[in-house]
């Protein structure tokens, strides 16, 4: 048995952030119901859809990345009747998911204050782009920019980037599931449910991490450097071998940079004066990546990577995703399911923990 079978969510969120909550609970086992907007055509993302995509299919890849294993209705909220009827069935749910607009969920009656006397113990997540009482409409990409994110990512020379996913979103739907489990803790021992709120905002900086740490604490502002990591080398630093493939090297201890150093026939860069402790090779990791990049001209890919594999160093293969899902470990993580036309949808699981 599933852990959250018999459980009944109903998701109001369009879009990435949403949706993807809502398919942690399907995947886990709950009965989760997708109510889209009829007047719309339904979630934004079915419309999403790559330029190679069939036009006339009813939705896009995208719109199935995080839409797995829901029931799935149109409504008009607009109208009377088919508001009643969602109010009935949240009635009897557990948790509702949504992202309205400022003043929407009000206007319709949907609003936590509200569905809290219909239903005590529901549980009502949401998601806004830049906190509650902040009407600016809220993308990724906007995020990423607001919260430093863009700033720092990207190559020294070149435009600041964002990442390739909707990293926001995606964090964000992180932080509603971890508020939900803890709301659905709460309600075992109250028998009372809970409003659980959380901000695209709030979550890209909350996220910052160790680098929001070097600047509060040392006044370190950090700049673009691809993939270097600010306090370590090398880590980041991509290498080309002689069939011309890119590795990447993220040694995080002495041992690893010496047994790195040895594996590629240069042991005496471990006690070259420049190189020997990680302040002196972050100082100095240009010379150090230059001479590295020397060193791997001398292996095959192949050849280099059974080395490290068996020595404990970190080398990675920077694979595409035709590569990432040619690998058997990768196969197990798709999701696949049938369409209302007949089609085979497929998807990666958002669920990857064991639970034993």
């Amino acid at each position: 048995m599933k852990p959250f079978q018999g459980l009944k969510v109903i998701e109001l969120a369009s879009v990435l952030a949403g949706p993807a909550v809502g398919m942690f609970f399907a995947e886990l086992g709950a009965d989760v119901l997708k109510v889209e907007n009829q007047t719309t055509g339904g979630d934004t993302t079915r419309h999403w859809k790559m330029p190679s995509e069939d036009r006339n299919a009813p939705d896009s890849a995208y719109f199935h990345s995080v839409n797995w294993g829901k029931r799935h209705v149109f409504l008009n909220l607009a109208q009377t009747p088919d508001r009643e009827q969602l109010l009935a069935w949240l009635k009897e749910a557990d948790v509702v998911i949504a992202n309205f607009k400022k003043g929407g969920a009000e206007k319709l009656g949907l609003n936590f204050g509200s569905l809290s006397q219909l239903n005590p113990r529901l549980i009502y997540a949401s998601i806004s782009a830049y906190g509650e009482d902040d009407l600016r409409p809220g993308f990724d990409v906007a995020i990423q920019a607001e919260t430093g994110w863009m700033h720092m990512n990207g190559e020294p020379d070149g435009l600041p980037t964002k990442m390739p996913v909707a990293l926001m979103d995606l964090l964000a739907a992180h932080q509603l599931k971890e508020g939900i489990l803890v709301a659905l803790l709460q309600r075992e021992k109250t028998g009372k449910g809970g409003e659980v709120t959380v901000s695209l905002f709030d979550t890209g900086v909350a996220s910052l991490a160790n680098q929001a740490a070097n600047w509060l604490n040392l006044a370190h502002l950090p700049q673009r450097m691809g993939s270097r990591h600010p306090n370590i080398a090398p880590y980041g630093e991509v290498f080309y071998t002689k069939d011309n493939k890119p590795l990447i090297v993220s040694t995080g201890t002495e041992q690893q940079f010496r047994a790195l150093c040895f594996l590629l026939g240069t042991a005496q860069l471990a006690e070259d004066e420049r190189f020997v402790t990680n302040a002196l090779r972050l100082k100095n990791r240009d010379e150090l990546a230059e001479k590295l990049q020397t060193a791997f001209k001398n292996f095959v890919a192949a050849e280099i990577l059974e080395q490290c594999h068996a020595a404990q160093v970190p080398v990675a293969p920077i694979r595409n995703l035709l590569e990432v899902f040619d690998l058997p470990a990768s196969q197990d993580l798709i999701l696949e399911e049938k369409t209302p036309n007949g089609r085979t949808s497929k998807r990666v699981k958002s669920v990857v923990f064991k639970l034993k």
